[in-house]
């Protein structure tokens, strides 16, 4: 929509126009020409704005999973957020980390492909130290890592897993698999270096250090579900769970609905005569047979045969047939 001008602009706008510092015609040729914008084949944009912020709404609730599950492992003040979601070329992305860090490379399956998280020597080594009892204090030893150190820090990002896929347990449900641990970006090779990645940076403070912990996201590995990252996907996912709520609430309440069974033992015309001068002992003879089967109406319409017996000493039939609705409507 257009901007509204006020009146003081519009006269000076005609103003301008009358005393000539403004050209009506070049105003309308700066229009008419057509708008040329720089497109960076190297940086191609392969998620919509849509997906970008639906990837982005994912990650703060795995930000937030994250802060939990870390403030109750570490014992210590933790808080992660989400700082940015960027798409950029996986070179880029390479020569964007630090030269010796923490890379956790896992498989999301059932996806193809692994996925990257990435977590700054700062805050990895606050939470080693934390781990083993120090005081959360940042230490660079990443050349030097033992076996043990290597093996905790290992079991703490296997189970950040758990988070990641609860985050996505909306969209997809994952079965992500930690495969690796990297120290070296250089000797790590995901993806060809120009596929489009998104990056999602989490702002991390643990105790009184800071850092970013950052999660490499292929495009060729989410391509597949990349449609239920849209807003429409989302509408349409939250209609269909109105209709399976509203569907599950009918049923439940037609499930308590009272129906009224009745079992027929057979029919027989007698005359108002005999039928008002009947007396206790009396007998009717009706037209059923014992060898024939009952019929059972459920609400006035005939739905079952059965056979007639006792079930601790009460009277009582045995459903044997359903009868077939060409059968009920003839």
């Amino acid at each position: 929509m257009a901007d509204v001008l006020s009146q003081g602009e519009i006269d000076a706008l005609l103003s301008a126009l009358s005393t000539g510092e403004m050209n009506a015609e070049e105003l309308k040729k700066e229009e008419n020409e057509s708008k040329v914008k720089v497109y960076d084949f190297k940086r191609a944009l392969r998620f919509s704005k849509d997906q970008i912020r639906s990837l982005s709404r994912i990650h703060e609730n795995f930000a937030r999973l994250l802060t939990t599950y870390f403030s109750a492992q570490l014992r210590t003040y933790v808080q992660i957020s989400v700082a940015s979601v960027d798409q950029l070329p996986y070179e880029e992305f390479i020569r964007s980390i630090p030269k010796m860090t923490i890379l956790n490379v896992f498989e999301p399956y059932p996806l193809d492909g692994r996925l990257l998280m990435e977590i700054n020597p700062n805050i990895a080594y606050a939470m080693l130290d934390r781990l083993l009892g120090g005081k959360g204090v940042s230490v660079n030893k990443i050349n030097n890592l033992t076996e043990i150190e290597t093996k905790i820090m290992s079991q703490l990002f296997q189970r950040t897993l758990e988070s990641f896929q609860e985050a996505w347990s909306s969209v997809i449900d994952l079965d992500p698999v930690m495969e690796d641990i990297e120290v070296n970006p250089q000797f790590l090779q995901m993806v060809s270096p120009n596929e489009t990645v998104v990056v999602i940076s989490l702002s991390t403070t643990i105790a009184e250090t800071s850092g970013m912990i950052n999660i490499c996201l292929p495009h060729v590995v989410l391509e597949e579900i990349l449609p239920k990252l849209s807003v429409h996907y989302w509408m349409q996912e939250k209609k269909k769970q109105r209709q399976r709520g509203e569907a599950e609430r009918i049923e439940r309440h037609i499930q308590k609905a009272p129906l009224l069974i009745q079992t027929e033992l057979g029919r027989s015309e007698i005359s108002i005569h005999e039928f008002l001068h009947l007396g206790v002992g009396d007998v009717i003879e009706l037209d059923q047979l014992i060898n024939q089967p009952l019929t059972v109406t459920v609400g006035g319409e005939r739905k079952y045969l059965a056979q007639p017996g006792k079930t601790k000493n009460q009277i009582a039939v045995q459903v044997t047939e359903l009868i077939e609705e060409a059968e009920v409507d003839e």
